[in-house]
């Protein structure tokens, strides 16, 4: 009987230790999937948390850069508390070859213990995942546990933002960071030599508000030998996001006047020689920032973005004769916004990370040290943020603009910008209408066909009503 008794509990032993071997947390196949972005950028790649001792919940994040997922790991160094109970999963997947959008898509649509938490969107697809055919997988910021009307009321921001990330049953389900409200961007030496100033207020009086003294000032700087723009690209941001209405109304392709004079504009701009007749984010594109192309041009649309990111980095010696002044139409170009799922079961800890993000209006907030630029310690990249509060109790001044503080001028940018025009075909027909446009400046098509050969394209290649 002893031995019987021995028998069985050597075999509970052995039972006991496999059992234990076997409880070691599998690895994140999503994350191990999922595409790095370009070896330039190492930290981008996505990530792999390691197995916790304490057995941490994980929070699942996917995104198209590692931008957010660095502000998590912020929040978490500054709430230990926080992160003594929770970690991280990062899936980072470029957005270039179109990777992005079908990974998350599947992501979101399988569910289960991988699938996100948080996720983020940019300005040329998120209507698809906050208005469109995503906006399912989408949790309201008031399911998160965020009273949202109060906080976007107090943080002051900026209409186009809630408008986007506003759903069909009228909760709001993202919202974004940054504030991509535009402005122009401008050269002060060529300025004062066409001028005879280089004052933000004068010139936001010469070159608009509206088109019309916009090419007439674009008729001054040639006379002295200058462009006003570098390439169509520029203004062709400024009219997409300042138009009524968007591409697409009740699954029906529409032509906003506004979208459909961007014809006529681009063919003044090349037929008078307006500009260096450059394509945004081309080579002679950036040379143009640093005055290596056919002539010096004097600005470009865009907003703080533009600033920190493009034009700074490719200025050269024009490094520091740079300011920047109200535009002659309003617009916003760009942005991300912060979207918590729907079918996660911790909705509450993604939300105080959400909130942070997107709302926080303290000196602890994300949005004061972004627009500060401590967030990585004091000397960082100052940026316009989603909150116009935090804007206005922060520095905006920068080296790069001879010491003009940027909020002054971005921070009522942002109110004028339209954020009801977007829809969830922007980036595709875009890509369509700028390559009809260029055939029809370059006088290789007339504007009938141009017109035409867009409605043709949209017809074969989406799923829209073309009349």
């Amino acid at each position: 009987m002893k031995r019987v008794l021995s028998l069985l509990l050597v075999v509970l032993m052995m039972f006991s230790l496999v059992a234990c071997g076997s409880g070691s947390q599998p690895a994140n196949e999503a994350n191990n999937a999922a595409p790095s972005t370009p070896a330039a950028e190492p930290s981008a790649a996505p990530s792999t948390t390691e197995p916790s001792s304490t057995k941490k919940i994980v929070l699942n994040v996917w995104s198209f850069t590692d931008e957010v997922p660095k502000m998590i790991e912020k929040f978490l160094e500054m709430n230990p508390d926080f992160a003594a109970k929770y970690e991280i999963s990062t899936t980072i997947i470029a957005t270039t070859e179109g990777a992005y959008q079908p990974a998350l898509d599947q992501a979101l649509a399988s569910g289960g213990k991988d699938a996100p938490d948080i996720y983020t969107a940019e300005a040329a697809f998120v209507l698809k995942y906050a208005q469109g055919d995503a906006s399912q997988y989408a949790a309201p910021y008031k399911d998160l546990g965020i009273d949202v009307d109060k906080a976007i009321t107090d943080a002051e921001i900026a209409q186009y933002t809630k408008d986007i990330g506003t759903n069909g049953n009228g909760d709001v389900v993202a919202l974004g960071y940054q504030a991509t409200g535009g402005a122009y961007i401008y050269r002060r030496s060529i300025a004062k030599d066409v001028w005879g100033t280089d004052d933000p207020a004068e010139i936001a009086k010469i070159i608009g508000p509206g088109w019309d003294k916009f090419y007439a000032a674009a008729a001054e700087l040639k006379a002295k030998g200058y462009g006003i723009v570098s390439g169509d690209g520029d203004v062709w941001h400024a009219v997409e996001n300042s138009s009524e209405k968007g591409w697409v109304a009740d699954g029906k392709f529409v032509m906003d006047p506004k979208r459909e004079a961007f014809l006529d504009l681009s063919k003044e701009l090349k037929d008078k020689g307006y500009h260096n007749d450059t394509q945004d984010w081309q080579d002679a594109w950036y040379a143009d920032m640093k005055d290596a192309g056919e002539k010096k041009i004097l600005g470009f649309f865009g907003p703080a973005w533009m600033i920190n990111y493009v034009i700074a980095g490719n200025s050269g010696e024009t490094f520091g004769d740079w300011a920047v002044c109200e535009p002659p139409v309003g617009f916003f170009w760009g942005g991300t916004w912060v979207l918590g799922s729907a079918s996660s079961e911790k909705k509450e800890a993604v939300g105080q990370i959400i909130n942070w993000i997107t709302l926080d209006t303290t000196e602890q907030g994300l949005q004061y040290m972004w627009a500060n630029g401590t967030l990585n310690g004091p000397g960082g990249t100052k940026d316009t943020v989603a909150s116009g509060k935090v804007m206005g109790m922060s520095d905006g001044t920068l080296e790069f603009l001879a010491g003009q503080d940027m909020f002054e001028v971005f921070i009522p940018a942002n109110q004028f910008a339209n954020g009801k025009n977007l829809t969830q075909y922007d980036e595709t027909i875009n890509l369509y209408w700028r390559d009809q446009v260029r055939a029809y400046s370059a006088g290789e098509k007339s504007r009938e066909d141009a017109i035409k050969d867009l409605k043709q394209m949209v017809r074969d290649n989406l799923d829209i009503i073309v009349e």
